[in-house]
């Protein structure tokens, strides 16, 4: 789960939304996850995540890549191919991946 919101990219940008429904902690999940932030971060052209989970086992990670080239390195990093795999073998009831193009975005933050 993320605590700071991404704010301040400059569009046009993209946005992989993974929206998913697991168990609360099932093994081996926290270390996967976190190999894979550590991951994404070396992709140019990454520009950031956020994530919630409900108790109810309900998450949605949204992740912010500057262009299509760099959404599909992510897409094709094979430790990422074979941790989604895995995912869906012992991890996920279900989920869903959504791409988007952001056209406009702004924030707020409160002083």
């Amino acid at each position: 789960m993320t605590s700071q919101l991404v704010a301040g990219i400059e569009p046009p940008y993209y946005t992989a939304v993974f929206t998913s429904v697991r168990p609360d902690a099932p093994e081996g999940y926290a270390e996967t996850a976190e190999r894979m932030n550590e991951l994404v971060s070396e992709i140019p052209g990454f520009l950031g995540y956020e994530a919630a989970r409900s108790p109810g086992g309900i998450g949605i990670t949204v992740a912010y890549f500057r262009d299509l080239e760099a959404l599909d390195a992510w897409r094709l990093h094979a430790e990422h191919q074979a941790a989604k795999a895995y995912g869906r073998e012992h991890w996920y009831d279900s989920y869903s991946v959504h791409i988007g193009k952001v056209e406009r975005s702004y924030s707020f933050e409160r002083g």
